[in-house]
């Protein structure tokens, strides 16, 4: 258990309190602190051999041809886009709710991003929704797996197919999933994954694009980076590389936890289920939900939807009693439609509301592997005690 920063406990807490609970922790052991001592004294930093092998180990977990490495998710979705040759002009789909704003990409493109509303139940992007959304200027959909759960492939596939648009997986929440048994990640044209808190794999910062397009992973290696075997390409004149190629020592860092994937997830999901037990007599939060289809979902953060008589603020209300309790909660996030630099393009609430009504009463509460049994009852413990503090009363859903 870590310290949570700018927390203090009150007079009586030492009798009460197992200390304070942090949001989240990373699941770091003696092996990723052994390879980072060996990169620092005895190898280079920045040689790519190691980048290479975690992209070679990613690959063959996902099941497709190839892995690019870069600096974050952010990059990984920006690279994306410009290997498609996407920017002004261009319309590109995809969901303002999320805990990882890879989307922001788009913007930083130069496209303009088309929200569309998400799933009642699994807060992935709505199918039938998002055709709604699309014109003649939209150019490709940005579908994520919305903290952990896979959204529907199999009507987005053919959604992209029928209107003739490049499918875009953002994975960043959701590494380990599984839809009709296939990993998170082999569903898009192209699929994007980030490696930094809170997620389950880390690198300290870092992201993947993964793909079986040969040409489209060959442009994505010569916009990451210029090589030197680049220095004398006429290709240059048209097309300036980024300087995003992850380093041997956030790669080295991403293989380790890539070979103990499968023991840190399961770590995630007895904690998932030390959850769902104390949550049982928890009246009216939304139960946990998995779509036709959704076979595994590992979960980015453990996110708790209270009922309709909690408003925006009676939820932050609550928020703030746990952080006085030295538990360490916040909201899931803000839809991006209406945050200041959307909104001043035209995004206002009421675009998306099944989004805006999710967000406005879900609280994250403290998720990662070295929680306890007994910790997660007294989270969930104080969470009650929490929203009955609040006044809203029971919390029908």
């Amino acid at each position: 258990m870590t310290d949570t920063p700018g927390l203090e406990e009150t007079e009586d807490s030492d009798d009460e309190l197992p200390g304070d609970i942090a949001l989240t922790q990373p699941d770091i052991g003696a092996a990723e602190t052994r390879v980072i001592e060996r990169i620092l004294t005895s190898a280079s930093l920045n040689d790519g051999r190691l980048t290479e092998a975690f992209e070679e180990a990613f690959a063959a977990y996902v099941g497709r041809r190839h892995a690019v490495a870069v600096t974050s998710g952010t990059m990984a979705m920006m690279l994306a886009l410009k290997a498609y040759g996407f920017g002004p002009g261009d319309d590109i789909l995809c969901s303002p709710y999320g805990w990882h704003q890879v989307v922001h990409a788009v913007a930083l493109a130069g496209a303009n991003p088309v929200f569309s509303d998400i799933d009642y139940w699994s807060h992935t992007l709505n199918p039938v929704k998002a055709a709604e959304r699309i014109t003649s200027a939209t150019r490709a959909i940005i579908a994520g797996n919305t903290n952990g759960h896979p959204a529907p492939w199999d009507e987005l596939r053919a959604l992209a197919s029928e209107r003739g648009v490049v499918l875009i997986e953002d994975s960043t929440e959701a590494i380990g999933s599984t839809y009709h048994g296939r990993i998170v990640g082999s569903f898009g044209d192209c699929a994007v994954f980030d490696f930094s808190e809170p997620g389950p794999l880390l690198c300290g910062e870092g992201g993947m694009i993964v793909t079986d397009d040969d040409d489209l992973a060959s442009r994505l290696r010569y916009l990451r980076k210029r090589e030197p075997e680049h220095l004398k390409s006429v290709v240059i004149s048209h097309n300036l590389p980024w300087q995003s190629k992850l380093s041997n020592l956030n790669a080295a860092l991403g293989l380790v936890q890539l070979k103990r994937i499968d023991e840190i997830l399961e770590r995630r999901r007895a904690v998932v289920g030390y959850y769902e037990a104390a949550m049982q007599s928890f009246e009216g939060i939304k139960p946990p939900y998995h779509a036709p289809g959704v076979t595994v979902v590992h979960c980015h953060a453990y996110a708790v939807h209270l009922g309709t008589r909690f408003s925006v603020s009676l939820r932050n209300a609550v928020i703030e009693d746990m952080l006085t309790q030295g538990i360490d909660s916040a909201s899931f996030g803000v839809p991006l439609h209406i945050q200041q630099f959307y909104a001043e393009r035209g995004g206002r609430r009421g675009d998306c509301p099944v989004a805006e009504k999710t967000a406005d009463r879900v609280i994250a509460v403290p998720f990662h592997g070295a929680l306890d049994q007994d910790e997660v009852e007294f989270i969930v413990q104080r969470l009650k005690d929490a929203t009955v503090n609040s006044g809203a009363g029971a919390a029908i859903y």
